[in-house]
């Protein structure tokens, strides 16, 4: 188990989501960027990412499916609105279908990730804006916090590897 551990704040409709990786910015931003690098990391533990299609750049989109145990499947979407790289994504993420469909019976979020990079680690420090607590609430009560952190710990093993 990882010494760094996720840490998770609420404030209103706000998911702020901070974590420390013992890798540099530019390797764990990357990560995030290319299907080569996500295919290894993204999903909660017993989820691998069986689809995934990026256009990385501002206006471009990442499609792509998390399967997990049993045949369960998430289809999620996102549109990239800020690149800075490697310091700073800004995104809309949504739930969809197979067909790339917004899913607009679960909520969506603003997301503005952070890279920070400090002697050689990388703090990630994403802010998720939700419309409303109530919706904030509904994918926290889905295990999304567990789902995270599980994800996290697999980007640090990822970054990691490779030293």
């Amino acid at each position: 188990m990882s010494k760094n551990q996720l840490q998770v704040e609420t404030i209103g409709s706000e998911l702020i989501l901070t974590r420390q990786f013992d890798a540099p910015r530019t390797k764990v931003f990357a990560a995030y960027t290319d299907c080569k690098h996500l295919n290894h990391w993204w999903g909660p533990r017993d989820w691998s990412l069986s689809y995934c299609k990026m256009d990385f750049r501002v206006g471009g989109q990442w499609h792509y499916c998390m399967s997990g145990p049993d045949g369960m499947e998430s289809w999620g979407l996102t549109f990239y609105k800020e690149i800075k790289e490697p310091e700073l994504l800004v995104y809309e993420d949504f739930f969809s279908d197979k067909d790339g469909n917004k899913n607009t019976s679960f909520p969506s979020t603003t997301v503005k990730t952070e890279f920070l990079e400090n002697d050689g680690k990388t703090t990630v420090r994403s802010t998720a804006k939700y419309n409303s607590p109530e919706d904030l609430k509904k994918v926290l009560d889905m295990g999304m916090e567990v789902g995270i952190a599980q994800t996290l710990d697999k980007l640090e093993e990822y970054v990691t590897a490779a030293k």
